[in-house]
């Protein structure tokens, strides 16, 4: 028993894993977090508000949200392929990852800025602070152990879709898995995988789970 596996190319496999991971989740709290804001500030009760606006981007987030990861993935070659210059490793991943990932959160953000007490942002308001200032002094820090939960799950989600993208050739464990496990029936190598992904998973949960509980102030 596993006596075909490569320390190398595991250790390798490992880190592209979590390269893709920890990058998407970067831009995905970028973008999504964007995303989140936009949807809360334009909707009918926001600072911003924008039945249109609103409305578009509500559409833009419920559409990428409702594309397969792995259609997604087909759907954006040519824009990655423009982009990376390549559809292949995982750096081709990460621009899926990210579009895929961030009307997800974008999503959970606008759900976490729901929950900050109106009374507090009124009070700001009636003090006159900006909108500038009543985003990062008040709904920001009012919100952020939501905001943490909500990238904890968005990094496990993304760590299932780098998988997935390991399939057709971005690198990582799931491409490990597939191609040198699954393809030539070693399960030994598939199951060391599914492991060590899940060991993955509740690492960042583990991470997710101590950062918002020090924050919560409640």
């Amino acid at each position: 028993m596993l006596n075909d596996i490569k320390i190398e190319d595991f250790i390798e496999a490992t880190y592209e894993t979590f390269y893709m991971t920890i990058i998407a989740l970067i831009g995905t709290f970028i973008l999504g977090l964007l995303l989140g804001l936009l949807l809360y500030l334009t909707s009918k009760d926001g600072i911003w508000k924008n039945k249109s606006f609103h409305f578009v981007v509500s559409a833009v987030v419920n559409v990428f949200r409702a594309i397969p990861f792995i259609i997604l993935i087909f759907l954006l070659f040519p824009f990655t392929n423009f982009l990376i210059g390549t559809i292949r490793g995982p750096e081709a991943a990460l621009p899926a990852l990210i579009i895929g990932s961030a009307p997800f959160y974008g999503r959970l953000v606008e759900i976490a800025l729901r929950e900050v007490d109106r009374g507090v942002v009124e009070a700001a308001k009636a003090m006159g602070a900006k909108t500038r200032t009543i985003i990062f002094k008040v709904l920001l820090p009012e919100s952020m152990p939501a905001l943490i939960s909500g990238i904890t799950v968005t990094a496990i989600a993304l760590i299932g879709y780098t998988a997935m993208a390991g399939a057709i050739g971005a690198g990582g464990l799931g491409s490990y898995a597939y191609y040198s496990g699954f393809m030539r029936r070693d399960f030994d190598i598939v199951f060391l995988c599914t492991v060590l992904i899940v060991i993955i998973v509740f690492i960042f949960q583990f991470i997710g789970d101590i950062i918002a509980t020090k924050l919560d102030k409640r």
